[in-house]
């Protein structure tokens, strides 16, 4: 089958490469010359286990194919993925600028007769609905077309995983013809299919997402309360995940949610229920628990550690989470400018998304090669991402490389058992602090 991807940041990359890998010819098309430049040399924009590979392998086969010309990727595909970006306005709300100009545009290129028109992009309720009439607008000849919304649920760091193994395939059509073509698109991925109206499925993606955050946002506040009380919450998330009706996934308490669709969508599903007078209060709640999570090891800090002020901090971790360097909403962010804004110096290290954060933080920071030399000489450590590198190392070893071994865990990568083994006083996220009362080491 011919299929163009129209958009390829995150979603549009992964979702043109698994669809050639499973047979089918795909072109991708991005108004960013650059961008495709190096998508055409194998190079991929983004970080996700597998991609390059696959990537690669698809070019070579000439499964997949770039450009940045509209007519070129709309004259004889059969079916067309949106898949640009609805960045977050001012009010909270989908900016989908971007949607209604790839959707003029497709209507000015489309020359097969029911060519099917999907939706990857995350759009508000009823968007589907002005796609249509925004490709209407614009078309040059009667050309009958379809549309469908196939919401997509991927993970950053197991995209290529979940494309392959996921729970399910939403296609929400107009009609059965469309669902049926689409189908036997996806077929191959051999993944069960839920098929439902254009609006649920529109609600499907949002609600799950939302659903989600509220878990993380939930576990938080019962972390919150283990550390008052003395509880474990690593035992209560156990217990609770031990009952079928709650499960153990999302139930692990940190700093908050990050990336680039939990904050966006919670956000947007909020403003979409305030345009229709509904006080969307829980999901309110949810939005506001994460955005004090995210600097609760700041607050730690500054309750363990008298004069803040010149001290060194290490920064483990800057994506939002491991295997990936998305840093969109990430935790570390917030931590460090908190720490900089009290005149902490710090220095971070991160696998691989310090180039993106050069971007935004430049010669504020220092930028480590490893994580050892992120943690040598410093007074506080702060973990905010659990890579796997990160979470082998010995808190033994950690002790000795720091200046004053405090370390401040927003992702529980220890166990307290290893903790009270050492000198290091440790902090987590809704368990008992370990504190060893550890002695700064002098210079000699």
């Amino acid at each position: 089958m011919k299929i163009s991807v129209i958009g390829v940041g995150y979603v549009g990359l992964v979702t043109g490469v698994c669809l050639a890998e499973i047979g089918h010819h795909v072109m991708c098309l991005d108004i960013d010359h650059k961008k495709i430049d190096q998508l055409k040399q194998g190079i991929s924009p983004i970080y996700e286990p597998g991609l390059k590979n696959m990537l690669q392998h698809n070019l070579a086969n000439q499964a997949i194919s770039f450009t940045t010309c509209y007519e070129t990727a709309c004259k004889e595909a059969e079916v067309i993925i949106i898949a640009v970006g609805t960045p977050p306005s001012a009010d909270g709300s989908a900016n989908l600028s971007a949607i209604q100009e790839s959707s003029e545009k497709i209507g000015s290129f489309i020359q097969n007769e029911d060519t099917i028109i999907v939706t990857k992009s995350t759009i508000p309720v009823g968007t589907n609905k002005k796609i249509k009439v925004w490709i209407s607008s614009h078309l040059k000849q009667n050309v009958p077309f379809m549309i469908a919304s196939n919401p997509e649920f991927l993970r950053e760091g197991s995209a290529i995983h979940d494309t392959f193994n996921g729970d399910r395939i939403v296609l929400g059509t107009e009609d059965n013809k469309a669902a049926l073509k689409l189908q036997e698109m996806l077929t191959p991925f051999g993944v069960p299919f839920l098929q439902t109206s254009i609006e649920s499925a529109e609600m499907i993606k949002y609600s799950s997402n939302a659903f989600l955050a509220t878990k993380i946002s939930f576990i938080n506040e019962i972390a919150n309360l283990c550390e008052k009380l003395g509880a474990n919450v690593e035992d209560v998330a156990k217990g609770m995940g031990m009952d079928k009706r709650i499960g153990h996934q999302f139930l692990n308490a940190g700093i908050g949610y990050g990336g680039s669709c939990f904050p966006k969508d919670t956000n947007a599903l909020v403003q979409m229920a305030g345009n229709l007078h509904h006080q969307f209060d829980l999901l309110e709640s949810v939005i506001h628990v994460n955005a004090r999570q995210q600097v609760k090891l700041v607050e730690f800090a500054k309750e363990h550690i008298k004069e803040m002020k010149g001290k060194k901090a290490g920064i483990l971790g800057l994506s939002f989470k491991p295997n990936t360097d998305d840093i969109r909403e990430a935790a570390s962010i917030e931590i460090i400018h908190a720490l900089l804004k009290i005149g902490v110096q710090v220095t971070v290290y991160d696998p691989v998304a310090q180039d993106k954060v050069k971007h935004i933080l430049g010669n504020t920071v220092t930028y480590s090669e490893d994580c050892f030399a992120a943690i040598e000489d410093q007074e506080m450590l702060f973990i905010a991402t659990e890579w796997e590198e990160f979470k082998v190392l010995r808190l033994s070893t950690i002790a000795k490389l720091m200046k004053t071994p405090n370390v401040f865990d927003g992702r529980n990568c220890f166990s307290l058992d290893e903790a009270n083994k050492t000198t290091v006083n440790y902090y987590s996220i809704g368990r008992p602090a370990v504190v060893n009362h550890c002695i700064e080491k002098k210079n000699v």
